[in-house]
């Protein structure tokens, strides 16, 4: 039986070569968020230990700072409300 190969995912931090992840950047931080706001797992995103540690810190700042929100409502979830 032949294994699946898959794509490697980098780190889109490091490629990017950024040395803070400020929790006030959305941009940059909705790229681990789901579509509920869930903070995606590394093996989804590709984000190295130490960025994704980084960017767990900064989205639960942005969170306590009422930048993000930490739940919506499931029956009125959107596309992207960083618009």
């Amino acid at each position: 039986m032949e294994r699946k190969r898959y794509s490697r995912r980098y780190c889109r931090y490091t490629e990017a070569k950024i040395e803070f992840v400020d929790y006030k950047d959305i941009d940059l931080l909705k790229h681990t968020l789901s579509e509920r706001y869930k903070i995606m797992p590394r093996r989804l995103t590709g984000n190295s230990k130490k960025w994704q540690e980084r960017v767990e810190v900064a989205i639960k700042r942005a969170r306590h700072m009422a930048l993000i929100p930490y739940i919506i409502d499931h029956k009125k979830v959107v596309e992207s409300s960083f618009r």
